[in-house]
């Protein structure tokens, strides 16, 4: 979401907010999750002055819509994500601190791909289910080298890059096995 869209998306508007707002208004993001969970990926790319929006929403538990009076209960989980280095962020002012111990509750820390060489031949079997579903082609398996070169190489793009892989060995393959052709 590009960040002259962010508060908008995230807070929603009122009716006449600012101009090319939607004549009804619009809900935002927090308002459409809530009684559930809301995901924010890449949390350590949120502008400052964002951060310290959400972080008055998760103490509050309420948001006021741009250009609103009424503020609106909100009883919503956040999930947040990022590959960066927050604690390092914090130390460089790009992060507020107070934020980052809010939703620091439960810390998953999860391994890029390189490191989990065990997970390549699972995630690998899993994307060439869907995509021959998605396409419409029957697939019988990998040849036998695939799983080998897989695991020796170091997956910068992590498991989007094998996705991507996957999705575009199945689109040019013409046998039934993925091949290294």
């Amino acid at each position: 979401i590009p960040e002259s869209l962010l508060e908008s998306e995230l807070f929603g508007y009122e009716e006449g907010a600012f101009s090319g707002a939607s004549r009804k208004g619009k809900s935002g993001l927090f308002e459409l999750a809530n009684g559930g969970t809301l995901f924010l990926d890449e949390i350590g790319d949120m502008p400052l002055h964002l951060q310290a929006k959400l972080l008055r929403v998760l103490q509050d538990h309420q948001i006021r819509r741009i250009g609103g009076s009424k503020f609106i209960h909100l009883d919503v989980r956040i999930v947040a994500a990022t590959n960066q280095n927050i604690e390092k962020l914090i130390a460089e002012d790009k992060f507020r601190s107070d934020l980052y111990y809010r939703l620091n509750i439960i810390n998953l820390s999860i391994p890029p791909l390189k490191e989990r060489f065990s997970d390549i031949e699972f995630l690998a079997d899993y994307f060439l289910k869907k995509y021959s579903f998605e396409f419409h082609i029957e697939f019988l398996g990998f040849e036998e080298c695939i799983m080998t070169i897989f695991r020796q190489y170091d997956w910068p793009g992590n498991v989007r890059e094998l996705e991507n892989t996957i999705e575009y060995m199945v689109n040019i393959e013409d046998s039934k096995y993925l091949t290294f052709d």
